[in-house]
């Protein structure tokens, strides 16, 4: 078998694209289950974020499996193959593994060096096990893939090279001015509670917000939100009140709000222009009783794809509005970090490859390894009843003497052999000496297949260990 990604992201699609190709969480589900019932492929993983989708795979052929994968993109993300076809990337084997540990790094993101990836890369392997679609390739894979990201961000300075998203958002809305200064004092509205939200809610806190109203469809998790926010120790404690609010009152707040971010899971849009039109007609009344009003009147951070906020408010930016999107953010990343750490980090990236490839060859060939050492302890079981039946005087020590005897012989024969066939394995081309193995001492293929189950439900391609 083998590892197959089919995606799209950023780098290859524009946002339009890319916003008709959003997959919901049932939507994810509904994928994985189908390239799993589908016959190339025996695991699946689906990376989704605002600004990649990917369908990981293991495979037993390699252009079926690209067909297969392709169609399956298009039928759930409803966008006809032939329009996404020419979007799509192909990754395989070693440069899958490549491809997926530069994302968990923030190589491949829209902000290079953002650290959020790995938390989507954490999201995607979870849903994976929960619907029990991902299996030892993709199980070890991923986790690799987080590890290998936490590594380049604590022995680099890729981190500092890039921001998260909503950092980054927050500077194109700043302009000019640092973060902190553009938003000390200001109200902000925060729509959703999921894990982007509460980032940006956490990060408008720390530059100094006054006060955060968080709005989202489930009122228990805006509160729950709010209370993060102020509570001792959390992001604002001492210095920013927080409320929730119903999604009911987003009109009103957006009245009273300077800054507005929305990043929620609807597939429709949460603010259209109309409504943008209408707050801005309300804040002027507000603004003319209460205080003076600078602009941009209303700054709006949209983080969702399928975007919440109509791409139609981008009209009404000479009235006082200024909206940073997905499109607006792709436009303007300066993909340019320290080249120093970058480099680090690639080559960080490639000796993981290389470990990670050694370490799946070895694996893999641990189950005929363990099938050889079963048969030969069953020959020497059998050995051992025929001598019984023709030696029925030995004495209970005789026997286990003569047993102890047998069973060192097989294994000092079978040791050198065994060892080095494993440190073959390792090597690039190793996956022939497995089927070696198998031929030359006649294997049974059902046998060997058994021992990979059995591996597969302790989950680790280590737990089925033969005998040194």
């Amino acid at each position: 078998m083998s590892l197959l990604v089919v995606g799209l992201s950023h780098r290859s699609a524009p946002v339009s694209v890319l916003e008709r190709a959003a997959l919901s969480r049932e939507a994810q589900a509904r994928l994985v289950h189908d390239a799993l019932a589908a016959e190339p492929a025996t695991e699946a993983a689906v990376l989704a974020t605002c600004n990649r989708i990917e369908l990981y795979a293991d495979v037993d052929k390699f252009h079926a499996g690209v067909a297969e994968l392709s169609t399956l993109l298009a039928r759930h993300s409803g966008v006809p193959l032939d329009e996404l076809t020419p979007y799509l990337y192909v990754h395989y084997e070693d440069r899958a593994v490549h491809h997926l540990f530069s994302v968990a790094c923030g190589l491949d993101s829209m902000v290079v060096g953002e650290g959020q990836i790995l938390g989507q890369i954490k999201d995607a392997l979870a849903l994976g096990q929960e619907l029990h679609t991902a299996g030892r390739l993709l199980n070890d894979l991923f986790q690799q893939a987080l590890r290998v990201g936490k590594r380049a961000h604590s022995e680099t300075g890729i981190d500092k090279a890039g921001q998260s998203l909503v950092t980054f958002g927050l500077e194109q809305l700043a302009g000019s001015a640092t973060v902190a200064d553009w938003a000390a004092g200001k109200r902000a509205l925060v729509i959703g509670a999921g894990s982007m939200s509460s980032l940006a809610a956490a990060t408008l806190a720390r530059a100094g917000v006054a006060h955060v109203a968080v709005a989202n469809r489930t009122l228990e998790r805006a509160e729950r939100l709010a209370a993060i926010l102020t509570e001792p120790g959390g992001p604002g404690a001492g210095a920013l009140t927080a409320s929730a609010v119903e999604m009911a009152a987003v009109p009103a707040e957006l009245a009273l709000a300077d800054v507005v971010v929305s990043c929620t899971g609807a597939t429709g849009l949460v603010l259209t222009a109309e409504a943008i039109g209408e707050a801005l007609a309300a804040r002027a009344d507000v603004c003319a009783v209460e205080r003076t009003c600078g602009a941009p009147s209303l700054a709006l951070l949209d983080l969702a794809m399928p975007r919440d906020i109509d791409a139609a408010v981008h009209r009404l930016e000479g009235d006082g509005v200024r909206l940073v999107d997905i499109e607006t953010l792709a436009e303007a990343s300066a993909d340019a970090p320290m080249a120093a750490d970058v480099d680090q980090v690639r080559s960080i990236v490639s000796d993981e490859v290389a470990a990670f490839g050694a370490a799946q060859r070895a694996a893999h060939i641990t189950p005929t390894v363990v099938a050889l050492r079963t048969m030969a302890a069953d020959v020497v079981a059998g050995e051992m009843a025929r001598l019984n039946g023709r030696l029925p005087d030995l004495d209970d020590k005789q026997r286990a003497e003569i047993t102890q005897t047998v069973r060192r012989v097989v294994d000092k024969l079978l040791h050198a052999p065994t060892v080095r066939v494993k440190e073959l394995a390792s090597t690039p081309g190793g996956a022939g000496y497995a089927d070696a193995l198998r031929e030359l001492f006649d294997l049974d293929p059902q046998a060997v297949a058994a021992v990979s189950r059995a591996d597969l439900r302790q989950g680790s391609p280590n737990t089925a260990r033969e005998s040194a």
